[in-house]
């Protein structure tokens, strides 16, 4: 396994007397794609909120290379470079395409005009269509498209980890081929991606390495094709018996 940029250490979180996540345990490693499974209400999105600090810890360690995150508020997880794509986007709406994209640079405040529009020209040349959109408000997209526009959004902040929650949730299977194809593109720039997904099959045909979450802890942990031909894998989240 490449060397460590994230590690979770016994992270335990609590809504109120509800804890949704129980003592879990997680890496990712530099330049990897990890995917965490699960069924829904199982702890995924908590485990990428607890990380970017949306909604901390109770119990545990967070490190982020090497640094203990645990404290810190959610804007400086951010300047540390871990960019949260949440499910349902959060995209500004009422904004164009192109001033969506242009904020995911908001703290990169020394950044030139020059790198900024090359920055922008890259999202482009990775989805076309928001090019063709880009005047267009982003409440006027399709879903698809607004997911698309997130992902964009996100790779304007230079990311060193992308965390990506049901990128695919509710969208068509061309829209899910095209947003698989660009997190493994990204990737082979050097990326590492945390991908939480219910769709498992596509999951861990993108990851190396995965996580499966139940009730809130641990339960599987391999290397992705070893858990695409698991059994409990296969019965519980790829639909066959």
């Amino acid at each position: 396994m490449p060397e460590a940029l994230l590690e979770l250490k016994d992270v335990h979180v609590r809504y109120g007397v509800i804890e949704a996540v129980r003592g879990i345990n997680l890496t990712v490693g530099e330049s990897e794609v990890v995917t965490l499974i699960g069924g829904n209400g199982a702890g995924k999105t908590t485990t990428l909120r607890a990380i970017s600090m949306v909604h901390g810890p109770s119990r545990g360690e967070i490190l982020f290379r090497g640094e203990d995150i645990t404290s810190l508020r959610s804007d400086e997880v951010v300047s540390r470079g871990i960019i949260h794509v949440p499910e349902g986007r959060h995209i500004f709406p009422s904004m164009s395409v192109a001033e969506n994209i242009e904020m995911g640079a908001f703290q990169r405040k020394k950044t030139s005009r020059k790198e900024l529009n090359e920055d922008v020209d890259r999202v482009f040349m990775l989805f076309p269509r928001m090019k063709e959109r880009r005047k267009q408000a982003g409440g006027t997209l399709s879903g698809g498209e607004q997911q698309m526009l997130a992902i964009g959004r996100a790779l304007m902040a230079k990311p060193k980890l992308l965390m990506l929650d049901e990128p695919s949730m509710g969208l068509a299977p061309q829209v899910v081929e095209t947003v698989f194809g660009v997190v493994e593109t990204i990737n082979s720039e050097g990326i590492p991606v945390l991908l939480i997904e219910q769709n498992a099959q596509m999951a861990l045909q993108a990851a190396s390495r995965g996580y499966v979450i139940e009730t809130g802890e641990i339960v599987l942990e391999d290397k992705a094709q070893s858990l695409l031909g698991n059994d409990r894998v296969r019965k519980a989240y790829l639909g066959e018996e």
